[in-house]
């Protein structure tokens, strides 16, 4: 039995307008709601007059007219990107185009991965690349916000959340969520790096998450150990099912996930092929077919 993750699924919101949810923050939904996207995306708002936006979202016309007809008489000065899925990124061309202004991010898709010499298939908003290039550490002010750069790779490999320091708040993106816990998908996906960036968030002094898709996260160092205790007992689970003979994945997939629909199965696979791959790295699982693959046949260790 996995970990319960204490998931927020109450959401009050109302597509295409523009709320003002804290002093500093506001937030507007994009229609786009989906097994992957809760509600919609949340694209955030930060500050007044001199604004940063955060994810602004799909290529979505009413959402990028909702954006439009909120920020009036203002000005973006930044555009902040976690990451380039299509959910979260393409609406960054047409603000950019309107505002005369730049974007900031980590790299284009697949940069983290791709550094290293690692392909990447072709799957998120492979049409954006920053203006400017940003790092974990990196300093971004405004009028009235100054936001700090916190690089977290593993749902992708350019994954950045933006710490909002005056309100003690992080923007999280697809890395934490309320109201599901993240797909881990290689090659660009990589579940050592997610823990790790989970481990990141435990350091921190955070007191709220803003994720892209549902509502604020408040018991932030209590949610994110249950982050990451569900994935430890995720691997004890694929550990008990080699044990059993399910030498393949999509054998695995609907013991382990007795709660999930099953349409979301082929998802949960691909997490299940990241966890995969960290048990192979530490040396407790080996491939009978050499390279891993989300097919592959997988067997114990002999030490386990």
């Amino acid at each position: 039995m996995a970990t319960k993750i204490p998931f927020i699924h109450k959401y009050d919101f109302e597509y295409g307008k523009l709320e003002q949810i804290t002093p500093l923050i506001r937030r507007v939904t994009a229609k786009n709601p989906s097994g992957f996207t809760f509600m919609g995306t949340g694209t955030y708002v930060v500050g007044t007059g001199n604004v940063a936006v955060i994810d602004p979202g799909p290529l979505d016309p009413a959402h990028i007219d909702a954006l439009k007809r909120g920020l009036e008489g203002e000005t973006i000065s930044h555009i902040l990107i976690t990451h380039t899925h299509e959910d979260h990124s393409p609406a960054a061309a047409p603000l950019k185009e309107h505002w005369q202004t730049k974007t900031y991010g980590y790299g284009p898709h697949g940069a983290g991965k791709i550094a290293g010499g690692v392909a990447i298939d072709a799957g998120g908003d492979m049409a954006f690349t920053p203006d400017v290039t940003i790092r974990h550490g990196d300093i971004l002010k405004g009028d009235d916000w100054t936001i700090e750069c916190v690089y977290t790779p593993g749902h992708t490999s350019n994954h950045m959340c933006f710490a909002l320091k005056e309100e003690k708040a992080l923007f999280t993106g697809d890395h934490v969520m309320g109201w599901s816990t993240s797909i881990i998908g290689p090659p660009d996906g990589d579940m050592t790096s997610y823990m790790d960036s989970l481990a990141l968030l435990l350091e921190r002094d955070d007191e709220v998450y803003w994720p892209t898709h549902g509502t604020a996260i408040p018991d932030v160092k209590n949610y994110v150990q249950a982050f990451i205790d569900h994935r430890l007992v995720r691997e004890q689970q694929i550990l008990a099912s080699l044990k059993a003979g399910h030498e393949l994945i999509e054998d695995m997939v609907p013991g382990m996930y007795t709660e999930t629909d099953p349409r979301m199965f082929g998802a949960a696979a691909r997490s299940v092929f990241a966890a995969m791959i960290r048990l192979l790295d530490s040396g407790q699982v080996i491939s009978k077919e050499g390279e891993p693959t989300l097919t592959g046949r997988y067997l114990l260790a002999p030490a386990q």
